[in-house]
């Protein structure tokens, strides 16, 4: 299991953290941001395939910010992609 931390840019939230094994999300945990929509957020997310939720939440927007925590969420699963192959 890879334990991979996120620096998000734009929103709310402070910090992402996963923890990813063969491709899906095993957990994740949001610091910052709305707390009760993150959370719900990362139960969603757990045991989905990461580029199901790439998928899912690339390009959403959070009102007028370029971004939102899916969005950033999709970006730091890219990042890991990234970085793991």
């Amino acid at each position: 299991m890879e334990v991979f931390t996120y620096k998000p840019k734009g929103v709310c939230a402070m910090s992402m953290e996963f923890e990813v094994e063969n491709n899906k999300i095993v957990n994740a945990n949001v610091i910052g941001g709305c707390s009760g929509n993150l959370q719900g957020i990362c139960r969603i997310i757990k045991g989905r395939d990461i580029q199901e939720v790439i998928e899912a939440f690339e390009g959403v927007r959070c009102n007028t910010k370029a971004s939102s925590c899916p969005d950033q969420i999709a970006q730091a699963l890219k990042e890991f992609q990234t970085k793991s192959n």
